[in-house]
């Protein structure tokens, strides 16, 4: 391949490294109204009236909206396929604010200074309500988070308000209990995960204009612009064709902008006045009042038998969706559907549990996505299991993982198969994964730890997999045209948020159609202008996005034979046709000028084609992660002094920006593994609200990363490839956990992974506590 497969560089990146506009403020109106958002101070309270008269009469302040203004109508911010998967539980603005942070009212100004002039102005008299803090109390709390009668779920996902419930799911094969019972070797464990923030540069941004058409243009940093578009269009029930969104370059997202956060109300400001207007997050608002990962409890039981064989696989995980039930039912499956299969050799296995509401900042779509707090559980309770059968845990992985040509049932039950058949895994290369990591980190030498006078130094490790889109149900469109010169514009509805999408897209096309790069033009994400796509999220766009660029682009290329047979007189089948040059014969055009030809000359026409792509399965990326770990004995400071990722992700369709993918998911798990604790106050206060107090990995805490990717195809993939986009955050919490213990016989089941829990739980070891 020519293009594929090579490290092109981002199309996008010399642009913005000149500091061209591309970012969404980059094309706000001048004279942009400011939308500021007064804030809930109070975990849980029932508003009792707004004095805003004062903030009204300020000059410079257009309006004050408070829930009055709204017609009382619920929704969901996930943006999502249709209908979702989240309850509708969420009003623009409300007489109950159910988390410090939430939205009381928002003041509409010339600029920023009057508008927080007005806020200061407004007095707010609320009724205080006791709060739900703690998730493991929330289910059947005598306090209802949502005691609202007016909210609903699309269809049934165990949403049940009055219990605090957004969300439940239930699926066994097997029967767990009496496997279990029959295992020589069992283990039980409970493991918690904390609420990790998305940290993206870019925060939350968004401005509105009317055009001349009087159709409302929202520019927005969103991952998915058609959901946007819809679920706007439903609850301010502007008619769909008024409604136009244009997603810039984006500044990073990893799920934290899978959803509506100040578009809606910026929305309505510009729809009601006609007037652009613009909303930008401080990152203190990032913190406090837009997405978290979604906290968990998860109980463990495995059961292997006298060989080492896992039998039995018993998962009950409570989830914390916090005061809104976004994405609370999916996060919550991908906890049990990309982790469970990993071990398919099971007799029994149970997934169960519930989603409760709390009186915390909502939690949303996140890079992993529930994958990363199912791998940590039961990574760990794998470590642990084989500590008690003194088994090698590399040598247990490898008798009990998936392999090529295998499947697991659990696809079936939980989406992931075609009508009840389980998906097949036609490219699994964990054996590669997992041998050539090994060899990597030089595990044989080190494990399980290498005593280094004031050090120790351990290894750890564990196995992941993802996903590549959702089957059956996301879908992904492309445009591709013929342009006199012969250059080539592409128009995708995928969403570029810095992942190297666009770039990735581009290298398909211009491969089927046998060009370079700089001769395909990409335009994503106009809900106008580009075809629907459902956004980048779920590891979709490579597979399913790129399958529609190759579907669409190999449509062109035979639209093109066509015309060429025409013109020759011959059959289509007998032109050669290199990229540059048609040939039949002694004939020979070249592609420019047949270009030129049929849009000036001859039998004019355009030749453009439109393709989409439905994903009949997901075929999942694998890896192996192994760290390196160096931990003071004294301090128990912790130092990562290699993290090695060997992965199976099929075709890099660009190597370096697959590794670009990979590395920076895993710093991201670091992160959640080692550095990010998230922590309130005793009324429900984000006290990590700043990157002061919120510690995020940089390059100074990490040595180094080796990452390398095994050779793969899959046959369902663009020139054989699957996703990479968040198969790389799954490994590093488990094994960070699996370093630790192997280096101290100490084993951490609550994240972040800090010296302070080593040195507690070491204490109490001590001191037979």
């Amino acid at each position: 391949m020519k293009v594929v497969n090579h490290k092109i560089p981002s199309v996008d990146g010399l642009g913005i490294m000149k500091g061209r506009k591309a970012y969404t403020d980059d094309f706000a109106e001048n004279d942009s109204l400011i939308v500021k958002v007064l804030r809930s101070p109070h975990a849980f309270a029932k508003i009792k009236k707004i004095d805003d008269k004062s903030a009204k009469a300020l000059p410079g302040i257009e309006m004050v909206l408070t829930y009055k203004d709204f017609k009382r109508k619920a929704f969901t911010r996930a943006g999502q396929g249709y209908p979702e998967p989240s309850p509708y539980d969420k009003f623009v603005l409300d007489e109950y604010v159910r988390y410090v942070g939430d939205e009381v009212l928002a003041v509409v100004g010339l600029n920023e200074s009057v508008c927080q002039d007005a806020l200061d102005l407004i007095e707010v008299e609320y009724e205080v309500l006791e709060p739900v803090l703690d998730f493991e109390t929330a289910l059947d709390n005598k306090v209802l988070v949502h005691p609202e009668d007016d909210i609903h779920e699309m269809f049934p996902i165990g949403f049940e308000p009055k219990r605090n419930k957004a969300a439940s799911y239930h699926m066994e094969i097997g029967d767990v209990k009496e496997v279990l019972k029959g295992c020589k070797h069992t283990v039980n464990e409970t493991f918690y995960t904390q609420a990790q923030a998305h940290v993206m540069l870019e925060p939350h941004t968004v401005n509105a204009r009317m055009d001349y058409q009087e159709r409302l243009i929202i520019f927005s940093a969103t991952q998915t612009p058609f959901h946007m578009r819809r679920i706007i269009s439903q609850t301010l029930e502007i008619p769909l064709s008024k409604i136009r969104v244009i997603k810039p370059r984006v500044g990073g997202g990893f799920g934290g902008k899978q959803a509506i956060h100040g578009e809606m109300l910026v929305a309505y400001v510009t729809y009601k006045t006609g007037k652009a207007a613009k909303m930008i997050y401080t990152r203190k608002e990032v913190f406090e009042s837009s997405y978290t990962r979604h906290p968990m409890k998860l109980e463990i039981s495995l059961g292997a038998d006298e060989n080492g064989m896992l039998k039995a696989i018993d998962a009950h995980i409570l989830s914390d969706t916090g005061a809104y039930g976004e994405h609370a039912l999916t996060v919550y499956m991908v906890a049990g559907s990309k982790v469970l299969p990993l071990y398919n050799k099971v007799d029994a296995v149970r997934f169960y549990g519930d989603v409760v509401y709390t009186n915390h900042v909502s939690a949303g779509a996140f890079r992993g996505y529930g994958a990363i707090q199912g791998n940590f559980a039961l990574e760990s309770a794998v470590d642990i299991l084989c500590k008690k059968m003194n088994m090698d845990p590399i040598k247990f992985r490898q008798l009990n993982m998936m392999k090529e040509n295998e499947t697991s049932p659990i696809f079936a039950i939980m989406g992931e198969g075609t009508e009840g058949t389980p998906m097949n895994m036609e490219t699994c290369k964990l054996e590669e994964c997992v041998s050539r990591g090994k060899e990597l980190i030089h595990w044989d030498d080190i494990y399980p730890f290498v005593d280094k006078g004031d050090k120790i130094r351990s290894v750890g490790m564990a196995i992941a997999m993802q996903g590549s889109g959702i089957p059956l149900i996301d879908m992904g469109s492309a445009s591709i045209k013929l342009n006199d010169d012969g250059f080539y514009n592409l128009m995708v509805g995928a969403t570029e948020i810095g992942q190297g999408s666009d770039t990735v897209l581009t290298q398909i096309a211009a491969e089927v159609l046998m060009t370079s790069v700089d001769k395909v033009v990409i335009y994503s994400s106009d809900t106008d202008l580009t075809p629907f796509d459902v956004g980048a999220y779920a590891s979709s766009t490579t597979f399913v996005s790129g399958n529609a660029v190759l579907r669409a682009a190999s449509e062109l290329k035979d639209m093109m034979l066509d015309e060429m047979a025409r013109i020759f007189k011959c059959d289509r089948e007998d032109i050669e046709f290199d990229g540059v040059t048609f040939k039949y014969d002694d004939k020979e055009m070249s592609l420019i000028d047949f270009s030129n030809e049929i849009t000036y000359s001859e039998a004019q026409k355009q030749l453009q084609v439109t393709s989409s792509y439905v994903g009949p399965k997901s075929p999942p990326p694998f890896m192996a992660g192994f760290v390196e770990l160096e931990i003071d004995k004294e301090t128990a400071e912790m130092e990562v002094i290699n993290y090695v990722s060997v992965v199976d992700c099929g075709t890099t369709i660009n190597p370096m920006l697959a590794k670009g993918q990979v590395d920076g998911a895993i710093v991201q798990g670091l992160g959640m593994a080692m550095f990010e604790d998230v922590k309130y106050t005793k009324k429900g206060k984000l006290i990590s609200s700043d990157l002061l107090n919120y510690k995020i990995p940089t390059r100074l805490d990490i040595k180094k990363l080796t990452t390398e990717f095994v050779e793969s195809y899959e046959e369902s993939g663009p020139f054989g490839a699957k996703s990479v986009g968040e198969i790389g955050i799954d490994t590093p919490p488990a094994a960070i956990a699996n370093a630790v213990e192997n280096a101290f016989g100490i084993r951490i089941k609550s994240l972040p992974i800090t010296a302070e829990k080593i040195l507690e739980k070491k204490w109490e070891i001590e001191n037979g506590k």
